[in-house]
């Protein structure tokens, strides 16, 4: 049976979550966002070149130490993001309940705007590139000539 406590825990968390979305620093929603795609842009298109298998497909594929390897490269480069995210969310905590109240919440929000985006577009991102960058070597090879 679940407690009392749990189920309050439970409801004013995700009350929290979706108050976010409203009122002071709102533009963190867009921002976090944006800064995880351009870096997954970089990390997808030296993917790309090196000959990668897609981020999530490693991460999940993987032998348990390309999995480390994997996770820890792509913790590095989200760093920046998930700190921001932390940064902004401590500031919005102190703005609307007077205090840093909410420690859960606020590692919650930053992995979610900061590394989830960037965990789901590295891997198209390498795919889309991989087929351009296959794309122009055929049409540079005069041994295949397209029509």
């Amino acid at each position: 049976m679940i407690s009392v406590s749990v189920i309050d825990f439970a409801s004013r968390f995700w009350m929290d979550m979706m108050e976010r979305t409203d009122g002071p620093m709102t533009f963190r929603f867009f921002l976090q966002p944006t800064m995880a795609l351009i870096t997954a842009l970089i990390d997808g298109i030296k993917d790309a070149k090196a000959g990668k298998s897609p981020y999530a497909w490693l991460l999940s594929h993987g032998s348990l130490d390309e999995r480390k390897v994997v996770w820890r490269e792509g913790v590095t480069a989200t760093t920046r993001i998930l700190l921001l995210g932390v940064g902004m969310d401590v500031i919005y905590q102190f703005r609307v309940f007077g205090g840093f109240e909410y420690p859960l919440e606020t590692l919650v929000i930053a992995i979610v705007l900061g590394f989830v985006p960037y965990l789901l577009l590295r891997g198209p991102i390498n795919r889309i590139a991989s087929h351009w960058l296959r794309r122009d070597a055929d049409s540079s090879n005069p041994k295949n000539p397209k029509p």
